[in-house]
Protein backbone atom coordinates (compact mmCIF):
# COMPACT_ATOMS: atom_id res chain seq x y z
CA UNK A 1 0.00 0.00 0.00
CA UNK A 2 2.83 2.38 0.88
CA UNK A 3 4.57 1.52 -2.38
CA UNK A 4 1.35 2.25 -4.35
CA UNK A 5 0.94 5.67 -2.74
CA UNK A 6 4.59 6.49 -3.38
CA UNK A 7 4.21 5.55 -7.06
CA UNK A 8 0.96 7.58 -7.41
CA UNK A 9 2.63 10.63 -5.86
CA UNK A 10 5.53 10.28 -8.28
CA UNK A 11 3.23 10.06 -11.32
CA UNK A 12 1.23 13.09 -10.12
CA UNK A 13 4.41 15.08 -9.65
CA UNK A 14 5.61 14.25 -13.16
CA UNK A 15 2.24 15.25 -14.63
CA UNK A 16 2.18 18.56 -12.73
CA UNK A 17 5.76 19.32 -13.73
CA UNK A 18 5.10 18.54 -17.37
CA UNK A 19 2.00 20.78 -17.40
CA UNK A 20 3.96 23.65 -15.88
CA UNK A 21 6.74 23.31 -18.41
CA UNK A 22 4.24 23.30 -21.29
CA UNK A 23 2.57 26.44 -19.94
CA UNK A 24 5.94 28.22 -19.57
CA UNK A 25 6.86 27.26 -23.13
CA UNK A 26 3.53 28.57 -24.48
CA UNK A 27 4.05 31.87 -22.69
CA UNK A 28 7.60 32.36 -23.96
CA UNK A 29 7.00 31.46 -27.66
CA UNK A 30 6.47 34.55 -29.76
CA UNK A 31 5.08 34.79 -33.28
CA UNK A 32 7.79 35.53 -35.83
CA UNK A 33 7.66 39.12 -37.06
CA UNK A 34 6.49 39.55 -40.62
CA UNK A 35 9.36 40.40 -42.92
CA UNK A 36 8.98 43.22 -45.36
CA UNK A 37 10.24 43.57 -48.90
CA UNK A 38 12.72 46.24 -47.70
CA UNK A 39 14.23 43.91 -45.07
CA UNK A 40 14.61 40.88 -47.33
CA UNK A 41 15.39 42.60 -50.58
CA UNK A 42 13.02 40.21 -52.34
CA UNK A 43 9.74 41.08 -54.04
CA UNK A 44 6.63 39.80 -52.32
CA UNK A 45 4.89 36.97 -54.24
CA UNK A 46 2.11 38.25 -56.48
CA UNK A 47 -1.30 36.54 -56.72
CA UNK A 48 -1.72 34.29 -59.73
CA UNK A 49 -3.52 35.86 -62.70
CA UNK A 50 -6.99 34.41 -63.39
CA UNK A 51 -7.19 31.82 -66.16
CA UNK A 52 -8.14 33.17 -69.58
CA UNK A 53 -11.71 32.38 -70.66
CA UNK A 54 -12.06 31.49 -74.32
CA UNK A 55 -15.81 32.15 -74.30
CA UNK A 56 -18.59 30.11 -75.81
CA UNK A 57 -21.07 30.58 -78.62
CA UNK A 58 -24.16 32.58 -77.81
CA UNK A 59 -27.20 30.31 -77.60
CA UNK A 60 -28.86 32.39 -80.31
CA UNK A 61 -25.99 31.57 -82.69
CA UNK A 62 -25.49 27.93 -81.71
CA UNK A 63 -26.01 25.07 -84.13
CA UNK A 64 -29.68 24.09 -84.13
CA UNK A 65 -30.98 27.52 -83.11
CA UNK A 66 -33.56 29.19 -85.37
CA UNK A 67 -33.63 32.72 -86.76
CA UNK A 68 -35.70 34.77 -89.20
CA UNK A 69 -33.65 35.40 -92.32
CA UNK A 70 -36.27 37.47 -94.17
CA UNK A 71 -39.95 38.32 -94.33
CA UNK A 72 -42.22 37.86 -97.35
CA UNK A 73 -45.60 39.44 -96.72
CA UNK A 74 -47.24 37.48 -93.89
CA UNK A 75 -44.63 34.72 -94.02
CA UNK A 76 -41.33 34.57 -92.15
CA UNK A 77 -38.37 32.88 -93.80
CA UNK A 78 -37.24 30.90 -90.76
CA UNK A 79 -33.91 29.07 -90.85
CA UNK A 80 -31.98 26.73 -88.56
CA UNK A 81 -28.25 27.15 -88.05
CA UNK A 82 -26.39 24.18 -89.50
CA UNK A 83 -22.85 23.00 -88.67
CA UNK A 84 -20.04 24.96 -90.30
CA UNK A 85 -19.74 24.24 -93.99
CA UNK A 86 -23.39 23.22 -94.41
CA UNK A 87 -26.28 25.28 -95.73
CA UNK A 88 -28.89 26.46 -93.21
CA UNK A 89 -32.25 24.76 -93.98
CA UNK A 90 -35.12 27.25 -94.23
CA UNK A 91 -38.92 27.14 -94.35
CA UNK A 92 -41.80 29.57 -94.72
CA UNK A 93 -43.42 30.03 -91.32
CA UNK A 94 -46.69 31.57 -90.20
CA UNK A 95 -48.31 31.70 -86.76
CA UNK A 96 -52.06 31.15 -86.95
CA UNK A 97 -54.46 32.96 -84.62
CA UNK A 98 -58.19 32.79 -83.96
CA UNK A 99 -60.66 35.68 -84.29
CA UNK A 100 -59.70 36.93 -80.82
CA UNK A 101 -56.02 37.08 -81.75
CA UNK A 102 -55.03 34.07 -79.66
CA UNK A 103 -52.19 31.93 -81.01
CA UNK A 104 -53.65 28.53 -81.90
CA UNK A 105 -51.48 26.77 -84.49
CA UNK A 106 -48.51 27.24 -86.77
CA UNK A 107 -47.60 26.12 -90.25
CA UNK A 108 -44.21 25.71 -91.91
CA UNK A 109 -43.96 25.12 -95.68
CA UNK A 110 -40.94 24.06 -97.72
CA UNK A 111 -40.14 23.02 -101.31
CA UNK A 112 -38.70 19.54 -101.81
CA UNK A 113 -36.37 20.41 -104.66
CA UNK A 114 -37.24 17.20 -106.47
CA UNK A 115 -40.72 15.73 -106.67
CA UNK A 116 -41.21 12.97 -104.13
CA UNK A 117 -44.14 10.58 -104.58
CA UNK A 118 -46.00 13.25 -106.50
CA UNK A 119 -45.30 15.98 -103.94
CA UNK A 120 -43.45 19.12 -104.92
CA UNK A 121 -43.55 20.68 -101.46
CA UNK A 122 -44.39 19.81 -97.90
CA UNK A 123 -45.65 21.42 -94.73
CA UNK A 124 -45.78 20.77 -91.01
CA UNK A 125 -48.81 21.96 -89.06
CA UNK A 126 -48.76 22.01 -85.25
CA UNK A 127 -52.07 22.24 -83.38
CA UNK A 128 -52.97 22.15 -79.65
CA UNK A 129 -52.93 18.87 -77.72
CA UNK A 130 -56.69 19.23 -77.24
CA UNK A 131 -57.25 18.56 -80.96
CA UNK A 132 -59.58 15.67 -81.86
CA UNK A 133 -57.21 13.64 -84.02
CA UNK A 134 -59.82 11.35 -85.57
CA UNK A 135 -61.42 14.36 -87.30
CA UNK A 136 -58.09 15.06 -89.00
CA UNK A 137 -57.11 18.46 -90.39
CA UNK A 138 -58.79 20.22 -93.32
CA UNK A 139 -57.20 22.77 -95.63
CA UNK A 140 -58.79 24.72 -98.46
CA UNK A 141 -57.87 27.78 -100.54
CA UNK A 142 -60.31 30.62 -101.20
CA UNK A 143 -63.32 28.47 -100.35
CA UNK A 144 -62.43 25.59 -102.67
CA UNK A 145 -63.09 21.98 -101.72
CA UNK A 146 -61.01 21.13 -98.65
CA UNK A 147 -58.49 18.31 -98.43
CA UNK A 148 -58.14 16.21 -95.30
CA UNK A 149 -54.81 15.30 -93.76
CA UNK A 150 -54.18 12.89 -90.84
CA UNK A 151 -52.17 13.76 -87.76
CA UNK A 152 -48.84 11.97 -87.47
CA UNK A 153 -47.94 12.25 -83.77
CA UNK A 154 -48.32 14.38 -80.65
CA UNK A 155 -45.73 15.61 -78.16
CA UNK A 156 -45.63 18.14 -75.32
CA UNK A 157 -45.47 20.85 -77.98
CA UNK A 158 -48.71 19.83 -79.68
CA UNK A 159 -50.06 17.54 -82.40
CA UNK A 160 -48.27 17.35 -85.75
CA UNK A 161 -49.61 16.81 -89.24
CA UNK A 162 -47.29 16.33 -92.20
CA UNK A 163 -48.79 17.60 -95.46
CA UNK A 164 -47.68 17.03 -99.05
CA UNK A 165 -48.53 19.39 -101.94
CA UNK A 166 -48.50 18.71 -105.66
CA UNK A 167 -47.39 21.23 -108.26
CA UNK A 168 -51.08 22.09 -108.84
CA UNK A 169 -51.53 22.70 -105.10
CA UNK A 170 -48.61 25.13 -105.08
CA UNK A 171 -50.00 26.92 -108.12
CA UNK A 172 -53.32 27.29 -106.28
CA UNK A 173 -51.52 28.76 -103.25
CA UNK A 174 -49.72 31.25 -105.48
CA UNK A 175 -52.97 32.40 -107.09
CA UNK A 176 -54.95 32.47 -103.87
CA UNK A 177 -55.59 35.15 -101.28
CA UNK A 178 -56.00 33.00 -98.18
CA UNK A 179 -56.23 29.39 -97.13
CA UNK A 180 -58.45 28.04 -94.38
CA UNK A 181 -57.24 25.47 -91.88
CA UNK A 182 -59.92 23.69 -89.83
CA UNK A 183 -59.50 21.53 -86.73
CA UNK A 184 -61.92 20.06 -84.18
CA UNK A 185 -61.41 20.41 -80.40
CA UNK A 186 -61.75 17.35 -78.17
CA UNK A 187 -63.87 19.27 -75.65
CA UNK A 188 -66.40 20.25 -78.34
CA UNK A 189 -66.45 17.63 -81.11
CA UNK A 190 -69.52 19.25 -82.68
CA UNK A 191 -67.65 22.50 -83.28
CA UNK A 192 -65.01 23.62 -85.76
CA UNK A 193 -62.05 25.93 -85.19
CA UNK A 194 -61.28 27.77 -88.41
CA UNK A 195 -57.95 29.52 -88.86
CA UNK A 196 -56.91 31.82 -91.68
CA UNK A 197 -53.63 31.16 -93.48
CA UNK A 198 -52.65 34.32 -95.32
CA UNK A 199 -51.11 33.77 -98.75
CA UNK A 200 -49.74 37.30 -98.99
CA UNK A 201 -46.06 36.98 -99.86
CA UNK A 202 -46.27 33.22 -100.41
CA UNK A 203 -45.16 33.34 -104.05
CA UNK A 204 -42.07 35.43 -103.32
CA UNK A 205 -41.13 33.36 -100.32
CA UNK A 206 -41.62 29.99 -101.98
CA UNK A 207 -39.66 31.05 -105.10
CA UNK A 208 -36.84 32.31 -102.87
CA UNK A 209 -36.68 28.94 -101.12
CA UNK A 210 -36.63 27.04 -104.41
CA UNK A 211 -33.82 29.28 -105.69
CA UNK A 212 -31.90 28.59 -102.48
CA UNK A 213 -32.25 24.83 -102.97
CA UNK A 214 -30.98 25.14 -106.54
CA UNK A 215 -27.74 26.86 -105.49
Amino acid sequence: MKTYLTTLALISGIAIGTSALAQDAAETVEEPAATTEAETGEAAPQPAEPALNLGEADAEDAVGSSYNAAKHGDWDLRCVRAPEGQKDPCQLYQLLTDEAGNSVAEISMFPLGKEQNGARAGATVITPLETLLTEQLRLSVDGSQAKRYPFTWCSQVGCFARLGFTGDDIATFKRGNAATLTIVPVAAPDQRVTLKVSLTGFTAGFDALEAQLAE
